[in-house]
């Protein structure tokens, strides 16, 4: 299973599904990250912790257990 943690910089992706529970999993489809949607991986902080995303247009920080959250899979084009 490859997640948002596991991603490479610079890498296009796809959202496959988001794991957890409750308000857990509701703040991260509150942020835009649902099934289907893409995400284009910008950069990495040092000690991996945020991963900055571009999802539907704006810029988004999200911490390493909230990435471990969301399986992606890798866009070929």
């Amino acid at each position: 299973m490859l997640t948002l943690r596991d991603a490479v910089v610079g890498r296009n992706y796809k959202v496959k599904r988001l794991h957890g529970e409750g308000r857990v999993k509701k703040r991260i489809m509150d942020m835009g990250l649902t099934k289907g949607t893409p995400i284009f991986i910008r950069k990495v902080a040092p000690l991996g912790d945020p991963i900055q995303i571009t999802v539907r247009g704006y810029e988004l920080s999200l911490r390493k257990d909230d990435a471990d959250l969301v399986e992606i899979l890798e866009v070929t084009e």
